[in-house]
């Protein structure tokens, strides 16, 4: 998912993109249209290319699994709600993943009109994980997130951060164990020191760090199951590390993936003192799974709640949505119920397909099962339930949605690392544009 940072960076980030824009601009230019497409998961965001021949595409997050790209819809607009409020005490803090970068910020907005004015008090996004230069927040990627926290004082902002470089490179089990050997030894301290300054500096002293989120699944290189000693000890390197950074109040989010996966995640828990949050990301899958057994399972939704219960810590859900089994309204409206009856400390809904229900289009059923639920709600008002009848809201305003574009008889030109950062993506050219002016 993507960086953080502000002040006095933004400058000098926006100048060099701008410059590095113009300059493949001009080559693109000087050889026929061109388009920007297929941006890499996880890559900093960045502002578009002012050539009116670039375009740059929407870039997916990471994910435990590979997920598909945002649709191409726009947000969906399901039927008027159909909720009354209750008469129990407000919700915990809700909001969504909408994008990594600038356009994440803006959105919240957007999804807060079409909820009704509900009031959105969490942001999340994700450091990238290619490079040690982006775990360190990259300057100017986290501006937007820092200005936007420092609006409201009761706003969360969550950032997921990366333990290791090369996070989705499916670096082999020998690697991983070497490398969090060597975290665990300190050999990446300045990495984290050079993270807890920049969010000092931004004033976002008190963001929340999913740090090496989903540590017992198999995909991300900050994972567990190779070394769960090491694994626990340079967790907590990291966490003290970032707590001596004068003017820190960061809290310390441990969230797994729902259920055993590669290993128990309770054999990687690092312990209640650099432990702040117990989280965990809980997507509707496998196959064919209800949401009885979702709770029920081993390591499962009932076990998170028991065990963060016993080690006196608050729970979250930073990453849940939709996945494996559709559009399922029944797991959407039970997933909503669970979240009001135990009340974590936030939730954000991963809002893009296949997991979303505003900027994805395939989800209509559970998309108006969310809308009904949420419509309206602040701290102060009352929760609605799902399933009952709800006075009629005004409708929100429609919000044209960036669409993706991937032309075809496009040829992705080789422009570097540093280039296609700025970009978003590789640039393209059409290599038929010279039959289209014959």
């Amino acid at each position: 998912m993507a960086p953080l940072q502000r002040t006095r960076t933004r400058r000098l980030a926006y100048a060099t993109a701008a410059l590095t824009a113009g300059l493949v601009a001009s080559a693109a230019l000087a050889s026929g249209p061109g388009y920007a497409v297929g941006a890499g998961v996880g890559d900093p965001p960045a502002p578009t290319p002012t050539a009116p021949t670039a375009v740059v595409a929407p870039v997916a997050p990471e994910r435990p699994v590979a997920p598909a790209a945002p649709t191409t819809a726009s947000p969906t607009t399901p039927a008027t709600p159909t909720a009354t409020p209750s008469k129990e005490a407000g919700g915990p803090a809700f909001g969504a993943y909408l994008d990594y970068g600038p356009r994440g910020v803006a959105r919240i907005s957007e999804l807060s009109r079409w909820l009704g004015g509900a009031d959105l008090r969490v942001a999340h996004t994700y450091l990238p994980g290619d490079r040690w230069s982006n775990i360190e927040g990259l300057p100017g990627f986290l501006d937007t997130w820092a200005d936007w926290r420092a609006d409201e004082d009761d706003r969360l902002f969550v950032l997921n951060v990366p333990m290791l470089e090369r996070n989705e490179e499916n670096v082999s089990d020998a690697e991983v164990r070497f490398q969090l050997r060597r975290g665990a030894a300190g050999a990446f301290d300045q990495h984290f020191r050079k993270l807890a300054e920049r969010l000092v500096d931004l004033d976002a002293p008190d963001t929340v760090i999913v740090l090496g989120w989903e540590m017992n699944g198999m995909t991300y290189t900050h994972r567990c199951g190779p070394d769960p000693e090491a694994w626990k000890k340079y967790w907590n390197r990291i966490v003290t590390t970032m707590r001596a950074v004068p003017g820190q109040k960061f809290r310390f989010d441990f969230a797994p993936n729902r259920g055993r996966d590669a290993i128990p995640w309770t054999q990687c828990y690092p312990g209640d003192d650099t432990v702040d949050i117990i989280g965990m990301d809980s997507y509707d899958q496998p196959r064919g799974q209800s949401f009885d057994e979702a709770v029920s399972e081993p390591y499962g939704l009932q076990a998170h709640v028991d065990f963060a219960k016993a080690h006196g810590k608050p729970i979250s859900y930073p990453e849940w949505g939709l996945f494996r089994n559709g559009d399922n309204p029944t797991y959407m409206k039970r997933m909503l119920a669970w979240m009001d009856e135990h009340k974590p400390l936030y939730n954000t809904l991963t809002d893009y397909c296949p997991h979303g229900v505003w900027q994805c289009g395939d989800n209509p059923k559970a998309s108006e099962i969310y809308r009904a639920a949420l419509f309206g709600r602040t701290d102060t008002t009352p929760l609605p339930k799902p399933t009952d009848p709800a006075p009629k809201p005004t409708a929100p305003t429609p919000v044209p949605r960036p669409t993706p574009l991937n032309p075809p008889n496009c040829s992705p030109l080789e422009l570097g690392d540093w280039v296609e950062y700025w970009l978003g993506g590789k640039l393209c050219l059409r290599f038929d544009w010279w039959s289209r002016h014959r």
